[in-house]
């Protein structure tokens, strides 16, 4: 049986289930992205066996074990009910295996720094092999190279928990990986999932991410340029803001229709650009101006569209107004509906507006133009 922490104990909200990567537990993992969450969740993490306080493990197992092992904790705290997931490597791919046996109970997945199939059989048996024969400190050093990203500062509880870990129990996790491959089955995956790459990760690169992003039926690939393989711990900011916008319904609704609207690379790009400083600033855009104003059906996307560029005109924010023109298009105006409505503004807020405008508008068309013959 599994040990588990729970991080925000909340029996009337959904249930969230966190997973951890290999020489990790919940709490040195998950504990300060999870106090980040915005969202209203019953937190729970669960550690691997002979990994926390989970007792060592008692056999060899596999990564399918370890996901009914993980529903029967969800069982035991919510029995019945759909759960949402999210997993950092072996956690990550315990949440495929869920998404592939329990489809009908977990509702959306977040995997992070994982993939379908993790590394080459003999790599994983011959760390396996090296902690069995040397102890936990044999992969110390390895996994400080692949674990951190240049300028990571927090790496020492992590090192702590790992150095910790039963060896036994470790070997049997590298065991577990080096069976697991279900790359030929993410098309039966049809809850939306959030698949999260670290720019610097060496054991799940971008393309591991890429390739669950396109395989199952709902993906979504965000890349964080400065991380590495424990995104949760490196970037807990970032990835509570991400989780929020999958997990949290008013949240993924504002973001989807953000991604519509202003396009997903500029969208993407702001999410991962977020800090503690910048995140509640972020976050009340999502909820009230994409999820709240954008969502109403009083009037249609590129009526709203109309109705923005002619406010950012007369109020002179001119980067705003380059995403909008931008906007406008995928929202459906012409470039002759756009070159009118800076014409009528050009009486109600003065040719001067109009004028810069005029210049904004060019050049944002001039590269949608060359973008779509490229």
């Amino acid at each position: 049986m599994l040990t588990s922490t729970t991080f925000t104990d909340a029996p009337d909200r959904p249930l969230l289930l966190l997973g951890p990567s290999v020489g990790t537990t919940a709490e040195t993992l998950w504990a300060r992205c999870a106090g980040r969450l915005y969202g209203r969740y019953h937190v729970v993490g669960w550690d691997l066996p002979g990994h926390g306080r989970s007792a060592p493990a008692a056999g060899p197992y596999t990564i399918a074990d370890l996901a009914r092992e993980v529903f029967a904790l969800a069982e035991r705290i919510r029995p019945g009910e759909a759960f949402g997931y999210a997993g950092d490597s072996i956690g990550g791919a315990v949440g495929l295996q869920l998404l592939l046996d329990v489809p009908e109970r977990v509702t959306a997945a977040a995997l992070l720094c994982t993939g379908a199939k993790i590394g080459e059989p003999p790599m994983w048996h011959d760390r396996a092999k090296l902690v069995r024969a040397e102890g936990m400190e044999a992969v110390v050093a390895g996994s400080r190279e692949r674990w951190f990203a240049p300028g990571f500062t927090g790496t020492e509880p992590l090192i702590a928990a790992l150095r910790a870990t039963d060896a036994e129990s470790y070997a049997r996790a590298c065991e577990a990986l080096a069976g697991f491959d279900v790359r030929d089955r993410l098309a039966e995956i049809a809850a939306p999932v959030l698949a999260v790459a670290g720019g610097h990760d060496k054991p799940t690169p971008v393309d591991s991410l890429a390739a669950i992003a396109d395989g199952v039926l709902h993906g979504r690939l965000v890349v964080l340029d400065d991380v590495a393989h424990l995104a949760p711990a490196e970037a807990p900011e970032v990835v509570a803001t991400l989780l929020d916008q999958h997990f949290d319904e008013l949240r993924a609704a504002g973001i989807g229709v953000r991604r519509e609207v202003l396009g997903p690379a500029h969208v993407d790009r702001a999410t991962a650009g977020t800090t503690a400083f910048t995140r509640d600033f972020q976050d009340m855009i999502t909820r009230y101006a994409w999820a709240e104003i954008w969502t109403r059906p009083g009037l249609q996307r590129r009526d709203r569209s109309l109705i923005t560029l002619t406010a950012l005109i007369a109020l002179g924010h001119h980067e705003e107004l380059a995403m909008h023109v931008r906007a406008a298009r995928t929202n459906g105006l012409s470039d002759d509906e756009i070159k009118e409505l800076i014409l009528q503004t050009a009486i109600y807020c003065g040719v001067p507006a109009a004028n810069t405008a005029f210049r904004i508008a060019q050049r944002v068309l001039t590269e949608l133009d060359e973008e779509q013959h490229q």
